[in-house]
């Protein structure tokens, strides 16, 4: 028997899915350990190991390959927890990073943030000025060497980043994108000096023009690589004593995994390993339920998570930012904001209630976990509303304390704002799905698509309970909840099912039209590159496919897109790249917004690889119900307060009873082993036949987008709790 593992590590739990060659899936979910997540992984392929009824160490010495995503390395960055480093650049160039090329003040901010100057922080920067040296040396635009390295000048600045207690080093100097030499040779000089200190180049970890963000992109990979390249170094060693033969790999932004080994080098590519298995998850069920175009939603622990999938693609960028700074690296395009299970509920100085984005994560948790956690969250709301069975969650083995819950929001919020428990409890929830429903609206419309040419897809723990509300205010007709043996697991299902996906650029700016000729030697260089990393993996694929992609800009502006470039590269490919681009433009930006007379530019080049793993995830078949009443999965009922209409008798359902075709007419509450799925008054369910609970939200495809009278229930749940 042969198995595939996907791990998700949150911030709250860590979630597993495993997959046997007969087609059969299984998953499990446990508490995340912090500060050692390697513990979390551990107990939870012990559950996986106890539903297969087998040891631990049989079932990994019998893994082909585990699939790991993890926050620690974004949550590091976030939070500044990172350690010193060092840098490393051209003289007379020291202060880039500083000036932060002026977009470092107001990169992903929104709005409403950039209107408020004076609380706008200017705090942004990477690393001490101390901990910067030039060096003098200079390549031109061209690639050729105009000041050769003064070697004597680096070993004197490597030595004295080295005397301040810095063990990691990154190196981005003018133009190296163009010719890597002198950057290479920094790093054998440090080598030579302190042999093992952690270096990275910007021209290996983003080979792209403009300075600023190479460089920022280059030294946050180096202050998260060699804690990253720690943990799964001791997690693989822990692995590996406890049977796994197999490969373990790490996900990355771009939606397919790396081996563990290689995965440090380039660490920032890591940072959105878990936002992206959600996506990718969506990807592979769609493709087994006909859909093409899917908003998947990840509501966990600690995060609301949206990415998309485009006809039968996941949505892609070139890429993303972060306390300010902009990360070079290809990614799956996800947009997150802090409102998870987890996020604590305050009233801020105006005395507006908020939710978010801190959480109370896995410790001390939520109130009602009874773990010594005092403030308010979303979980302690959905329990006070009767969503949440008091029973507990993960089948009864985590226990939740109603009274404590109750106590957090009377003394945080309800007494605060002058309202009951209840109410208090009502309008976080109501906030919550305020705050998901907006944030759906700015990554689907915002982006030019209609709501309704979609489906919404909706999991992780607390995804489920709230999904048929944020779907009503987006304006989508059917929810799909992934239930089965996946659940709230479906992340960890997402990287059970990634593909080996490496990425490899390099920015040589060109007006068109451009040589085909050189177009295509520098496309022919990255592949060779991508298929030597493949090579490298030591992991046999079913096949490998190349893709090929150009940044393409109006000239003397600054938004690039990526355009497909098909091959081999011709004078009429490129001409066909160009018109896609400016076609592109104009969906993005307005009708009539391009400028084709300024003329198109090609500035960065970029081949992806997948190396397809020959695995097939499928979720299983069900069994048929002998009807569509779901009275036989029927199990109590109790109070539940969903809207403005207070509590109501709402009948329970165990979904291990629920059958396919079985049809449940809302309000009702289906019950699994790791998620609660609410479905609204209003709303009905039908079980499909791979199990996962379809809920048409009432939603006309020939309703205008946005007018679900759910935006008109939040508005009375919120005037009756603060009335």
């Amino acid at each position: 028997m042969g198995y595939v593992i996907g791990v998700d590590v949150g911030g709250t739990f860590t979630d597993a899915v495993l997959a046997d060659d007969h087609g059969n899936i299984v998953g499990a979910k446990a508490p995340s350990t912090p500060p050692d997540y390697s513990e979390g992984v551990i107990d939870v392929l012990r559950v996986l190991a106890e539903q297969l009824e087998i040891p631990l160490d049989a079932m990994l010495a019998d893994t082909r390959h585990i699939a790991h995503g993890t926050t620690s390395s974004l949550n590091a960055l976030v939070m500044g927890n990172v350690p010193p480093v060092g840098f490393l650049t051209t003289r007379g160039h020291g202060d880039s990073i500083y000036i932060m090329n002026v977009e470092g003040r107001y990169l992903g901010s929104s709005p409403e943030q950039l209107q408020s100057v004076m609380t706008q922080s200017k705090s942004h920067g990477l690393i001490p000025k101390h901990h910067t040296f030039e060096v003098t040396e200079r390549v031109d635009r061209d690639g050729n060497v105009v000041v050769a390295l003064d070697e004597q000048n680096v070993r004197e600045a490597v030595q004295a980043i080295l005397d301040q207690g810095i063990t990691a080093i990154a190196v981005s100097l003018l133009w190296s994108f163009r010719n890597d030499a002198h950057e290479r040779r920094i790093r054998e000089i440090v080598q030579e000096l302190a042999p093992g200190t952690f270096v990275s180049l910007s021209s290996e970890v983003s080979p792209r023009i403009r300075e600023f963000a190479r460089s920022a992109t280059t030294i946050m990979s180096t202050q998260i690589g060699p804690g990253l390249a720690h943990y799964l170094e001791n997690l693989e060693g822990t692995l590996r004593e406890n049977g796994l033969r197999g490969p373990l790999l790490v996900m990355q932004s771009n939606g397919g995994a790396i081996v563990a080994g290689e995965a440090p080098a380039t660490a920032i590519s890591t940072v959105g390993s878990v936002l992206t298995g959600g996506v990718v998850g969506a990807v592979a069920l769609g493709k087994q339920l006909g859909h093409r175009n899917v908003v998947a939603t990840d509501v966990g622990g600690t995060t609301f998570l949206v990415g998309l999938v485009v006809d039968g693609e996941p949505v892609r960028s070139s890429g993303t930012v972060i306390n300010h700074h902009p990360v070079n690296v290809p990614t799956l395009e996800v947009h997150a904001i802090g409102s998870g299970g987890g996020a604590i509920a305050w009233i801020d100085q105006g005395g507006n209630l908020q939710v978010g984005p801190k959480s109370a994560q896995a410790v001390p948790g939520p109130a009602c976990y009874g773990q010594g956690g005092t403030e308010p969250t979303n979980t302690d709301a959905n329990l006070v509303l009767g969503i949440l069975p008091a029973s507990g969650l993960l089948g009864g083995r985590k226990g939740l304390d109603l009274e404590k819950a109750r106590e957090a929001i009377r003394t945080r919020i309800a007494e605060p704002l002058g309202l009951s428990i209840e109410d208090a409890a009502a309008a976080i929830y109501a906030v919550q799905n305020a705050q998901t429903g907006d944030l759906l609206r700015k990554t689907v419309v915002e982006a030019g698509h209609d709501p309704r040419d979609f489906v919404l897809y909706a999991f992780g723990g607390a995804g489920p309970a709230n999904c048929a509300a944020y779907a009503a205010e987006l304006g989508v007709s059917e929810v799909v909840v992934p239930l089965g043996p996946v659940a709230s697991a479906f992340s960890a299902y997402g990287l059970a099912t990634s593909d080996i996906v490496l990425a490899a650029e390099l920015s040589d700016p060109v007006t068109l039209p451009a040589d085909p000729a050189k177009v295509e030697r520098n496309f022919q260089g990255l592949e060779r590159r991508v298929l030597e990393s493949l090579e490298r993996q030591g992991i046999t694929f079913e096949s490998v496919q190349l893709h090929r992609e150009l940044d393409m800009r109006f000239a003397m502006q600054l938004a690039e897109l990526p355009i497909e470039v098909a091959s081999p590269v011709t004078e009429e490919e490129l001409t066909v790249a160009a018109h896609r681009f400016e076609h592109r433009y104009e969906e993005l930006f307005g009708a009539g917004s391009g400028f084709a007379a300024a003329g198109v530019q090609a500035i960065t080049y970029r081949v992806r690889a997948v190396g397809t793993l020959p695995i097939s995830l499928e979720l299983p078949l069900i069994d048929e119900g002998e009807s569509s009443d779901p009275s036989v999965a029927a199990i109590d009922s109790r109070p539940v307060r969903l809207d403005s209409s207070g509590f109501t008798q709402t009948p329970i359902y165990d979904y291990t009873r629920l059958r396919a075709g079985h049809h449940i007419q809302g309000p009702a509450i289906v019950q699994v082993p790791t998620t609660t799925v609410v479905v609204p008054g209003g709303m009905s369910g039908t079980v499909d036949a791979r199990g996962n609970l379809l809920i048409a939200t009432g939603v006309r495809p020939d309703e205008p987008a946005g007018t679900r009278h759910a935006t008109t229930e939040r508005t009375a749940i919120l005037n009756g709790a603060v009335s």
